[in-house]
């Protein structure tokens, strides 16, 4: 088994009622081999697209949903509810639950998976609802809704921690955490991400170079088991469960509560280079990290021409070091300059002016953004998250998000995004890359199945690949085709992904190997024996 649950459950919270324990799950007659939910040859054969999956059946319903209310579990089956929850951020992935529950505690949600084990009805975890392969989309059966248990616990100013409800998004723990001169360490861009949405699958932010992923900042968790038991873990308390749970896609458990590292809050001063080089601007973004002298660094592109390396500091001490000792060594230009660099390119090419006005255009809309005046003080960026997530749904937000991405270590980023890039200029006229550095602590267990690419060492890079189109512009195999040829780049490059969900099990065994996904999927198997949490996801 993942874990011994005998010791550490919550009194009371794991209780079965009048009824006894529930009959346990039968095993697969002797002989009969399971059937492999990432089998290599998923998608041989199939014209490079991907469908939804198969709409759970509905057997057992019934009987599931009398027990769930047995239990006092408000269970919600009507057409409105499920509504809500038939699509994600992506909006290509559709389906829709039988029943919506709304997560209230720790003990309702153990109620719901005991008897989905017993009665194998699946269960898909939703936050935001920030994913865009389908992940927190149900293809059938219950549609766990997080958001009812979004409380700040306590926040704990001598161990800087906080305690905290995984279905509250990050906005509302840093509405909290600021009142009181603190902040959160490391966060998703999107603040309307939840927490524990969040540790399941990493949370990069732009000082993920110092920082590490969200889920790295977790220093305890409470989780449901799929099987019902309610289960504290840390690193030294259930450490084997902590692990599998953090960065594990929701396959290992469902996080209730989370304590997480916080720190005193202080506002950044943000820098800008401008490159026309897509190659040196990532030359210079390892130059900055492998300096550690920044607290903040990131890539954004207008398409492969514009190219801005933004570097931040929460110190003025460690800003004028940076430019002593480090600014020096880079390529970047002044916005002056790179202007007249690019003015000089088009005037030498008058067929590609179109290109140049749409890059004048984003550049008069988007570059103010980042510069609000009530988000400034003394020069200083007060909230940058705030900031760029404006940013981002304002500017590449819809209704429909494809964005693709692949992390791989720092010798093989730079070939890797240029020629995601062929693949991005090959697929649509408008388009951005973010690129960025995750800080590793180690080989951690938590890495092995993740976005953290498995040859990396000190830091991995990860480039999402965001096309900017109108919802429906294009059809969802001509979008499919595209994230699958991002997808092969990843392979071809032996990195890893971010976003895994149902659209993305074919490359799994050929991007972790057998052995590493054979290990996984028992242990799955033997925590969760019915397979009925988040099965579109992963396993």
């Amino acid at each position: 088994m993942l874990f011994n649950p005998a010791s550490s459950r919550t009194t009371g919270a794991t209780a079965v009622r009048d009824g006894g324990a529930p009959p346990p799950v039968e095993p697969p007659p002797r002989g009969v081999i399971p059937p492999d939910p990432v089998s290599a040859d998923s998608l041989f054969g199939v014209p490079r697209q991907q469908t939804n999956p198969s709409r759970w059946s509905g057997e057992n319903w019934g009987a599931f949903a009398a027990a769930l209310r047995a239990d006092g579990v408000e269970l919600r089956e009507d057409r409105a509810t499920k509504s809500a929850f038939v699509t994600d951020a992506g909006g290509l992935s559709l389906g829709a639950p039988h029943g919506v529950v709304i997560a209230r505690s720790a003990a309702k949600v153990a109620a719901v998976l005991r008897a989905a084990q017993r009665f194998r009805v699946p269960v898909t975890t939703r936050g935001g609802g920030l994913t865009t392969e389908g992940e927190t989309v149900a293809f059938g059966g219950l549609a766990l809704d997080m958001t009812g248990m979004s409380r700040v616990k306590r926040v704990d100013r001598e161990a800087m921690t906080a305690r905290v409800e995984a279905g509250i998004f990050w906005h509302s723990l840093a509405e909290v955490l600021r009142r009181q001169g603190l902040d959160y360490i490391s966060a998703p861009l999107n603040f309307t991400s939840s927490v524990g949405g969040t540790l399941a699958v990493g949370g990069i932010d732009v000082n993920a170079c110092k920082w590490g992923c969200s889920a790295d900042q977790c220093v305890a968790m409470e989780v449901v088991t799929p099987t019902g038991d309610v289960v504290e873990c840390s690193e030294s308390r259930n450490p084997q469960l902590f692990e599998r749970v953090l960065l594990g896609y929701g396959q290992f458990g469902v996080v209730t509560e989370a304590t997480l590292r916080i720190r005193p809050y202080t506002p950044c001063r943000m820098h800008y280079l401008f490159y026309d080089d897509l190659r040196a601007c990532i030359g210079d973004l390892q130059e900055v990290v492998n300096s550690d002298a920044t607290d903040y660094s990131g890539i954004l592109t207008m398409k492969d021409r514009a190219n801005n390396l933004l570097f931040a500091f929460d110190s003025d001490d460690r800003e004028r070091a940076f430019f002593d000792k480090v600014r020096p060594r880079l390529r970047g230009l002044t916005e002056t300059q790179f202007a007249l660099r690019t003015a000089a390119f088009y005037a030498l090419r008058p067929w590609q002016l179109p290109e140049a006005l749409w890059l004048y255009r984003r550049k008069k809309l988007l570059l103010p953004e980042f510069e609000r005046p009530e988000h400034l003080r003394d020069g200083k960026l007060l909230d940058r998250t705030v900031v760029f997530s404006r940013a981002v749904w304002r500017h590449w937000g819809n209704r429909t998000m494809v964005i693709p991405d692949l992390s791989t270590n720092a010798a093989k980023f730079a070939d890797a995004v240029l020629e995601g890039n062929r693949v991005m200029r090959k697929y649509f006229k408008a388009y951005t890359l973010y690129c960025v550095a995750i800080r590793l602590f180690g080989k951690r267990d938590r890495y092995e199945l993740s976005c953290m690419p498995p040859d990396a060492e000190g830091w991995g890079y990860g480039c999402e690949f965001e096309p900017m189109f109108k919802a429906g512009e294009f059809s969802r195999d001509y979008l499919q085709s595209f994230k699958n040829a991002i997808y092969d780049v990843g392979l071809r490059y032996g990195g890893s992904y971010y976003r895994f969900g149902g659209a993305m099990k074919g490359y799994i065994r050929r991007m972790f190997g057998d052995e590493l996904v054979d290990r996984h999927l028992a242990m799955k198997r033997a925590a969760d024996p019915a397979m009925i949490l988040n099965p579109d996801v992963v396993f």
